[in-house]
Formats: C-alpha cells, structure tokens, sequence
C-alpha cells in the first residue's frame, strides 16, 4: 500500500484521538445534567478511553504491512465502532434509558421500548465492525498467519 495513504490515514487516527480527549475534557462538565448522570459518567470514562486508544493507533498505523482495501476497511471499521459505542451510550444518558443493554451503568433508568432498541441497534452494531478492524490490525502486524 502507498505509504502516503497509510500516514494520512494515521494522521487522521490521531486528530480523532485527540478530539474524543477534547469531547471527554468538555463532556465532563456537563455529567450533572444528563437524565442519568452515571451514565454520563460512563462517556465521559469511554470517550477518553476511546481517545487515548486512537492516539496509540494513529502512531502504530503507518507501521502496519497492509495492502490498500483492508487498510481502508480497518479504518472506517474502527472510526464506526468508536463512534456507534459512544454513540450509544449518550443517547442512553441523555434519554434517560439503557436499563436493557447497560444495566450496571444506568441502573433503574429505563426509557421507551423505541429508545431501548435504538441504544441496542447502535450499540449491537459496533461490535462486529470493532472486531473485524482489530482482527485486520494484528494481521497488519502479522501476529495471526
């Protein structure tokens, strides 16, 4: 694969990383006003989590030994996973809601049987994507032959 692509891919890797550790450092003032304030407190622990994930894959990226479409699937697929499961937990601290898919953290908040399934269809979805990237980036490395 062109080395430019896999360092702007990088690049980009590390610009999310660093604006999920902005997101968190901002998102922590706000933890008293969601609907479930624990669950608030589970983005804000995830979003840095996230960011400091993406910081150390944005400078293992342009090491990895891979050809141009797993790159890119490894890519979107770990840009999507991050993103749906932080998606899906703001939703839930937000609305209220997540007592089905996340009952440690949101404890008796139990929203509509409609905000329910939307949390489970985002957070179900990011799963197999995150999985199938992580699966790429140790191929990449070629810790599986």
């Amino acid at each position: 694969m062109n080395s430019a692509t896999q360092s702007r891919q990088g690049q980009r890797i590390l610009q999310i990383g660093v604006a999920l550790l902005l997101f968190s450092s901002l998102e922590g003032f706000a933890i008293p006003y969601f609907a479930v304030p624990k669950l608030g407190l589970s983005v804000h622990t995830l979003s840095a989590l996230q960011g400091v994930l993406l910081l150390a894959l944005g400078l293992l990226w342009p090491r990895l030994n891979l050809v141009a479409m797993p790159s890119r699937i490894a890519f979107w697929f770990l840009i999507y996973s991050d993103f749906a499961i932080l998606a899906a937990y703001v939703m839930a601290a937000a609305w209220g809601a997540g007592n089905e898919t996340m009952p440690l953290a949101a404890g008796a908040a139990h929203g509509s049987s409609l905000q329910e399934t939307a949390i489970k269809a985002v957070a179900y979805s990011s799963a197999p994507t995150g999985i199938i990237s992580f699966g790429i980036v140790l191929w990449g490395l070629r810790i599986i032959e």
